[in-house]
């Protein structure tokens, strides 16, 4: 066993883990942080990624299920749980996934999320292309990438103007309450037959 101590969404945790224990298992299993799920476990899929501090204490995205828990050391982590305010606010970020329907299933929301908010310390304003370069390690398995590239670039832009701080944007509208959610169609643009239709 190694002794690790290790800042986890701004707590400080020291624990003993196995020398080849992984990041990802780490956290969700000995800290708590079920947020960061565990997709394909082969760093593939993007969907374990977290934000964790280099030498120089810049934040960096890295695939939690490739990094050895004793790797993380003496290094900050954010999750996708610690992205929040402390009042619960959403990060500009999130509140975009929800606004833009960029969610999806949710299974590898996490990943993107903390893909995207890395691509965006880096390129404040980055254009379709350059997003789509920026999360090609992080795979949709529903394939739904257009709504999460709309996503970051609604981040992108008020990010840019300002709003990081912003109030929780409102629930995102049901499917048959004018829009549907994985589409982001409003409901008239929309044949009866592609809405689903309560069973009585």
């Amino acid at each position: 066993m190694t002794r690790v101590s290790i800042k986890v969404d701004g707590v400080d945790y020291e624990d003993d883990v196995e020398p080849r224990t992984l990041l990802v298992h780490h956290l969700r299993e000995q800290l708590g942080k079920v947020g960061t799920v565990v997709g394909c476990d082969t760093s593939n899929c993007g969907a374990c990624t977290v934000l964790m501090s280099d030498a120089d204490g810049h934040q960096r995205s890295v695939k939690s299920c490739s990094v050895l828990a004793v790797q993380a050391n003496d290094r900050e982590i954010i999750t996708i749980e610690g992205l929040s305010g402390p009042d619960r606010t959403l990060h500009p970020v999130q509140r975009a996934f929800h606004q833009a329907h960029g969610l999806q299933c949710g299974f590898c929301t996490p990943g993107m999320i903390m893909a995207a908010v890395d691509l965006l310390e880096e390129n404040a304003d980055p254009s379709e292309e350059e997003i789509r370069e920026g999360l090609e390690g992080n795979l949709c398995r529903c394939t739904g990438y257009q709504n999460i590239v709309r996503a970051v670039r609604e981040a992108s832009a008020e990010i840019r103007a300002g709003h990081g701080t912003a109030e929780p944007a409102p629930p995102t509208p049901r499917a048959g309450e004018g829009e549907t959610p994985d589409s982001g169609l409003r409901r008239e643009d929309v044949p009866d037959e592609t809405i689903p239709q309560p069973v009585p």
